[in-house]
């Protein structure tokens, strides 16, 4: 092809404006438009990967270095959040985009061959909009500890986004599936993890159905509400899962806040409910789980069922962690050491079945 005079400029005067229509149109996205207030308001975290970013530009380099930084004992996820939003900001949606994502998240994990291993999963910060400086201690916890070894099993990790349609798009699926299925028995204990209450709380009886009336990280709201439950699009199955962590060692581990066997249930039959077994609200419809009734129930829940239909045997279930209000290093330090004994009692109580 022969380039006319101004032909050159032309291409690119029209690439340009293809991409500033399109970073005009990621900008609409919320958890986007939250970096320009982030970075004015803690630039040392926003900006705290930019070298990464510059060199490397990859999700696995921000991945690594996230992980890295934390396990140095820097205990703050939000770098990484930021960083990614950066990273994201100049992405056209496609595959590049995609494994960028999934990257940037730890999504790419490996178990150590014939080794006993655990899988932890955080999540993303979440309540910006009321506080910009949120962490999450879930995803603190992901990162401080992966790459580690509790009880003498690897701890691989990784860190699930707050946004409905990453779960109506089988996030959780995807992520989980080819781990649980490597072979008859891959993971010693899998456990999903979010923030929550006052203490921590091993949540018993996931719910189906989303209840919550929270929007996620883009502001989007799924029209559930307490008194209009919903079930997530294509999610068949009990209104009421089961764990199978050992949550009796697990409870007995000693810290600077309970660990609760929750076994709180909302249905529409009966209200609010503690049940002794699953049996009392195997009747009933779902309000909210014994973890609420957002994406911390549904990542539980979802896990759970995946566990079942695939027949594994290893323990699942799901930990609330207590709050942290905005950042607070000495409260991550102790939530961090305590998650880690919590693992370990729970890895140690397994290893006598399989002995």
């Amino acid at each position: 092809m022969i380039d006319l005079p101004g032909q050159p400029l032309l291409r690119h005067y029209l690439a340009d404006a293809k991409a500033k229509r399109y970073r005009m149109s990621m900008r609409q996205d919320a958890e986007d438009a939250r970096l320009e207030r982030a970075s004015a308001a803690m630039p040392d975290v926003t900006g705290r990967y930019d070298e990464v970013l510059c060199n490397a530009g990859s999700g696995a380099a921000l991945w690594e270095a996230a992980v890295a930084d934390v396990r140095s004992g820097r205990l703050d996820d939000r770098a990484l959040y930021w960083a990614r939003l950066k990273l994201l900001r100049e992405q056209p949606p496609g595959p590049a985009r995609e494994r960028i994502e999934r990257q940037s998240r730890g999504f790419n994990l490996v178990f150590p061959p014939g080794e006993p291993s655990v899988l932890l999963t955080g999540f993303d910060p979440f309540r910006l909009d009321a506080d910009i400086t949120q962490c999450n201690p879930s995803g603190v916890a992901a990162l401080a500890l992966h790459g580690t070894r509790i009880a003498g099993a690897n701890v691989c990790a990784a860190i699930l986004p707050v946004r409905f349609a990453d779960f109506d798009g089988d996030v959780v699926e995807q992520l989980l599936t080819p781990l649980f299925s490597l072979h008859a028995e891959p993971l010693t204990l899998a456990m999903t993890i979010s923030m929550g209450r006052d203490h921590f709380d091993l949540e018993r009886f996931p719910g189906r159905c989303r209840s919550a009336a929270t929007s996620d990280n883009r502001r989007v709201f799924t029209g559930a509400t307490p008194q209009r439950p919903l079930a997530p699009p294509r999610l068949a199955g009990a209104e009421f899962l089961e764990f199978t962590l050992p949550a009796e060692a697990m409870a007995r581990v000693p810290g600077r806040w309970q660990v609760r066997d929750n076994r709180s249930v909302e249905t529409v039959e009966r209200g609010a409910v503690v049940a002794e077994s699953l049996a009392e609200v195997a009747d009933c419809t779902a309000v909210a789980g014994s973890s609420g009734g957002f994406l911390s129930n549904e990542a539980a829940y979802r896990s759970l069922l995946l566990h079942q239909r695939l027949g594994c045997r290893f323990p699942v279930g799901h930990l609330h962690t207590p709050a942290v209000r905005g950042y607070d290093a000495t409260m991550l330090a102790d939530l961090v050491a305590q998650i880690r004994r919590i693992v370990a009692a729970g890895v140690a109580a397994i290893a006598p079945e399989r002995s």
